[in-house]
């Protein structure tokens, strides 16, 4: 047989046996096959037909775990799936090699067109985060509403905390890691991993942390853990670096969809500074400020973001299809409903302010505050500040940066 006969060999069909992916209450996990790459999405049953889709995209390092909370949380509001993208999670490599945000755009974008759920309520996190923003400003057809937790957007002064991160893309110091760290426990990694992600890691749960170490000790197995670590922190500096039509901040200012943006206080990878900054570029925005929320606050503070969620939803006039939207989101827009009576709590617990409804609370300059920005009011966002508890220790603590 000659070499041009071979027959083709994808990553999946050659990956070693590890222990299985944890499946949450109420979740079930399926591996979806697409030229190129094999995605596992997880999913939750629909509460009732006719839901909106929605889409969650993880970070680096992170996995469709990191999104359970949230998902749970928006029972009622949306059919929610979410990805493991390409390399991370159970998702096998894909076969190009092709870990820039570029690429792992075009594979959300291959499976909402495989899907045909689009145009879903987009959601992202830190890389995820950069990934949505590129596909909302390429691929609007696709997109209802846009929500941005901690997204990965360039900054010219990078945090100290972050720059370890961003050096995994250098060449050799990978493998140099890996030697340095080569009798770290899973138990250190998951509590240095912790450290950097949430505001308070302390408030992680036991029982949290264990899942935490069993879903890493799983990882390290994997031959290409390191690999694909490196190659998508690569592909975040290289996405910095892009100028003209292609830079982030150019493609943000291109997303048409409403979009939420949601900021942590003590976010040690993604600075606090560029939340004003963000609700600047996307055209039409809202920004939820979490002074003691870290880098995942969908896992610090799930009921928050799951409120702005809804409002977010109310106002862009998304609730209209569930038949019952006063049920589903409380008050919609006025925010002195069910949906802002629990965002008025969970500020209460998470960083003593407790503004009371949604509503009530734009425009403040408080703990848990949402402003909105448009091109009709050009208002700026109000940007938090204070100090309370932290994370509320939810399951699922694979957090990616």
């Amino acid at each position: 047989m000659s070499s041009t006969e071979l027959p083709s060999v994808s990553a999946a069909s050659v990956l070693p046996k590890v222990a299985p992916v944890r499946v949450g209450e109420g979740e079930r996990l399926r591996s979806v096959g697409l030229p190129g790459i094999t995605l596992t999405v997880r999913s939750r049953a629909a509460v009732r037909e006719g839901l909106p889709p929605a889409l969650y995209v993880h970070g680096l390092g992170g996995s469709s775990q990191n999104w359970s909370q949230l998902m749970a949380e928006l029972d009622g509001l949306v059919d929610s799936e979410a990805l493991d993208l390409p390399g991370f999670g159970d998702s096998p490599p894909p076969d190009d090699g092709d870990y820039s945000v570029t690429g792992h755009a075009r594979a959300v974008i291959r499976y909402l067109d495989a899907a045909g759920r689009g145009p879903v309520h987009l959601f992202g996190n830190s890389l995820g985060g950069a990934i949505t923003t590129r596909v909302a400003a390429v691929r609007p057809d696709l997109v209802r509403t846009l929500t941005l937790i901690s997204p990965a957007l360039p900054e010219l002064r990078v945090q100290r905390s972050a720059v370890p991160t961003a050096l995994l893309g250098v060449p050799g110091i990978a493998s140099l890691f890996t030697r340095i760290s080569r009798d770290w426990t899973a138990e250190q990694r998951v509590r240095g991993v912790l450290g950097l992600c949430y505001g308070d890691p302390g408030m992680v749960t036991p029982e949290a942390f264990r899942h935490a170490v069993e879903e890493l000790e799983r990882r390290l197995q994997l031959p290409y853990f390191w690999d694909v670590m490196t190659r998508s922190s690569r592909g975040i500096v290289n996405a910095y670096t892009l100028g003209g039509q292609h830079g982030l901040w150019r493609q943000a200012e291109r997303v048409l969809a409403p979009t939420l943006l949601v900021y942590g206080g003590r976010d040690q990878l993604v600075g606090y500074r560029m939340a004003q900054r963000a609700a600047r570029a996307f055209r039409d925005s809202r920004l939820l400020s979490l002074p003691d929320a870290g880098h995942v606050a969908m896992m610090e503070y799930p009921e928050t973001v799951a409120a702005a969620v809804r409002e977010l939803l109310a106002d862009a006039g998304e609730l209209g299809e569930l038949g019952q939207p006063g049920e589903a989101a409380g008050a919609g827009a006025g925010g002195s409903g069910d949906a802002g009576a629990v965002r008025g709590r969970r500020a209460v617990e998470a960083d003593g302010f407790g503004r009371g409804g949604v509503g009530g609370a734009r425009g403040s300059r408080g703990g848990g505050s949402v402003s909105t920005v448009s091109d009709a009011d050009g208002a700026g966002a109000g940007a938090g500040s204070g100090s309370g508890a932290g994370g509320d220790g939810n399951d699922d603590t694979n957090a990616g940066s």
